[in-house]
């Protein structure tokens, strides 16, 4: 694991110190032992989740300059992207991993304690019912959680206005983009650009979208979740 980390990193053009990759290989014996019990994810072994967990979340860095941030990875599952890019971004002011599912956020609550990740902050809730966090972060990351325009409306309103929001896709999204630019306009935002990337030592190309939080969100987003999924904008 650590030799491919390295080399991916620095294809990257990001730094791999000790430190960083005692990180990794910590979150992946951690992940391992956990996915005995729980389903947290379908990709296992060091170099698989070498390639196709940690080098492709870290891939977020190359878009976006998330040092002195706070950030919030809405539905974060077993970490991804959130945990990877606190390894990799030790600058980063605060990382909080948002998920709904309780024994999820405990895995990552206890993962990230045991890895020294002070500047994680797991929260178990929904995405919706979180006014208090409103327009408060740097920030938002978002990988494989749902289509764009559902998504928009589940992370923008956490965006203060000048941030960002970057959503992690396949290698074509143009479909979800032209489906989502009436909520992303709705929603205070702005289609900054599309970076599309192939994960090191792979064949696997994927895409980030960032949108930029342009002005604030109107106050009556997000709605209630079976809304947003019935009616998305």
């Amino acid at each position: 694991m650590e030799e491919i980390l390295k080399r991916g990193l620095a294809a990257q053009g990001l730094p791999a110190d000790p430190a960083m990759l005692a990180a990794f290989q910590g979150f992946y014996a951690r992940l391992e032992e956990a996915n005995r019990v729980m389903n947290l994810t379908a990709i296992s072994g060091e170099a698989d989740t070498a390639r196709l967990h940690f080098l492709d979340c870290t891939a977020v860095l190359t878009a976006a300059d998330l040092r002195d941030k706070t950030v919030i990875d809405v539905g974060t599952g077993a970490g991804f992207p959130g945990v990877p890019l606190l390894i990799a971004c030790p600058e980063m002011t605060e990382m909080t991993l948002l998920d709904s599912l309780g024994k999820r956020v405990d895995f990552l609550r206890e993962t990230c304690a045991a890895l020294g990740l002070a500047r994680a902050k797991p929260l178990c809730a929904r995405a919706e019912e979180l006014p208090e966090l409103r327009e408060r972060f740097d920030a938002a990351v978002s990988r494989a959680v749902a289509r764009l325009r559902v998504l928009c409306e589940l992370a923008l309103p956490f965006v203060r206005p000048g941030g960002a929001f970057i959503a992690m896709k396949g290698p074509r999204p143009e479909e979800e983009i032209a489906e989502a630019a009436h909520a992303i306009e709705t929603l205070g935002g702005a289609l900054e650009r599309v970076m599309r990337y192939t994960i090191p030592d792979t064949e696997t190309t994927h895409s980030l979208v960032v949108i930029r939080k342009q002005r604030a969100t109107p106050a009556r987003y997000p709605r209630r979740f079976a809304q947003i999924k019935k009616t998305p904008l």
